[in-house]
């Protein structure tokens, strides 16, 4: 019974973060029976205990739809709220780390200009020819006032669509819809007179550099009808042009008790869930900073945390463990790995593992990111290793090779193996004493 319920608890926290359980776990269809995907469902944990939960997660479930509703950065809110209201609306460049609230941000944007329609979304799927014939399918997410769009998705045919599909765009004036709405809308969109439609492209940073020359011209050309909301991690890959035509604006991550007081927030909106965790308020927000600390600040890794912690305690405390997702725990186990085997059939067993992670949806670079700083942590601890700091230098270095390489190649793979390879050469390198 206790392997059972094991299991569903990872089954239920692989939902809660996006990332998939181990694939030789074998879980049973009789196992998720009580799982249903539509309306509710109802997890049975056990014999005693049952819970039932609404297959919305908390992070989608509490997101903040207005600029009012966004409790931390709020500078940034009052910037973006003038801007709203300001008579030239320009395109805008939002970066920063990831789940520091880029594109809720965003989305609380739209709603400060048009009003509640931004929520009417449907998803198209577009068409797209590349010069030698090929069909390419393209989804886009788009409102009537609005387009949501990932032309890295494409991988070099990125230019294909910023150039065929902004331009349907922009040669298409927008509707004058404060006629058609009634109520708060009409009153925004009269107000404003916003007759340009809103394009947000998530990941610009991978963009190629053909796309982002396209997009300039496509800035300069169509401006009158269209607004760009370029959303990434960072500016660095972006080109020159394409930044001083636009409003950068950085979304740092919130600090750690502006975490705490999000996580409490939603906590107090669940009064099943609240009963589960400590009634004083001191030892609550104690159990929010190691929520905070865990995933690093991520709101919304910190966000699906504290519902994991829920769904798999009967009683939540400080001294509680923090669910974790196992791919980073995979990656920490890998880099341990690196450092103490160093041979050519370690080097296969990593490639099993780095196919699993991407199997999983693991993005390439986060897998690069996490092995690197948990290789910078590990080095200080590894007995064998001489010149420390040396060794941590050259891991870095070749860390930034090989994300370069990744951004250029096609194989995210042979760049993963390439950088566990040089490690592994580094390493063994200081430990047995060769000049490198």
């Amino acid at each position: 019974m206790k392997k059972k319920k094991k299991k569903k608890q990872d089954l239920l926290f692989s939902l809660a973060v996006g990332v998939a359980i181990d694939h030789e776990s074998n879980i049973t269809r009789s196992e998720i029976e009580h799982i249903t995907l539509p309306g509710k469902a109802k997890l049975i944990v056990g014999e005693k205990k049952q819970k039932r939960i609404t297959m919305s997660l908390w992070a989608d479930k509490y997101r903040p739809k207005t600029l009012g509703q966004l409790t931390y950065h709020p500078d940034i809110s009052k910037k973006l709220k003038l801007l709203a209201k300001s008579g030239d609306f320009p395109h805008i460049l939002m970066y920063g780390p990831s789940g520091a609230g880029k594109k809720t941000r965003c989305m609380s944007l739209l709603h400060e200009l048009y009003g509640s329609g931004v929520d009417r979304l449907k998803v198209d799927v577009k068409t797209f020819r590349t010069p030698s014939g090929r069909k390419l399918e393209f989804n886009v997410i788009s409102s009537p006032f609005h387009m949501e769009i990932t032309p890295s998705d494409m991988g070099n045919n990125d230019r294909i669509v910023i150039q065929e599909l902004l331009k349907d765009i922009g040669q298409t004036e927008s509707i004058d819809f404060a006629g058609l709405l009634k109520g708060e809308d009409t009153k925004v969109l009269s107000n404003n007179k916003k007759r340009f439609k809103v394009v947000i492209i998530n990941e610009a940073e991978q963009l190629s550099r053909d796309a982002q020359a396209a997009l300039r011209r496509t800035m300069e050309k169509f401006s009158a009808n269209i607004r760009l909301v370029l959303i990434c991690t960072s500016t660095s890959n972006i080109i020159d042009p394409i930044k001083s035509r636009t409003l950068a604006i950085r979304v740092g991550l919130p600090s750690i008790d502006e975490c705490g007081q999000v996580l409490e927030t939603i906590l107090s909106h669940e009064s099943m869930a609240r009963k589960e965790f400590p009634s004083d308020q001191s030892e609550r927000y104690e159990i929010y900073r190691h929520i905070a600390d865990a995933c690093n600040q991520n709101l919304r890794m910190g966000i699906m945390m504290l519902e994991a912690l829920y769904m798999n305690n009967d009683k939540v405390t400080p001294t509680t463990a923090v669910i974790r997702p196992d791919w980073q725990l995979v990656i920490e186990e890998l880099a341990r790995g690196i450092l103490k085997d160093r041979s050519v059939s370690k080097l296969q067993q990593t490639r099993s593992v780095l196919y699993e992670l991407l199997a999983h949806a693991i993005p390439a670079s986060l897998i690069l990111k996490g092995l690197t700083l948990e290789l910078w942590r590990d080095i200080d601890a590894f007995a064998g290793i001489k010149n420390r700091d040396q060794t941590k230098a050259e891991v870095v270095e070749a860390a930034s090779v090989f994300d370069e390489r990744l951004s250029l190649g096609s194989k995210d793979i042979f760049h993963l193996e390439g950088f566990v390879t040089r490690v592994m050469v580094v390493v063994e390198g200081d430990v047995s004493g060769e000049t490198r």
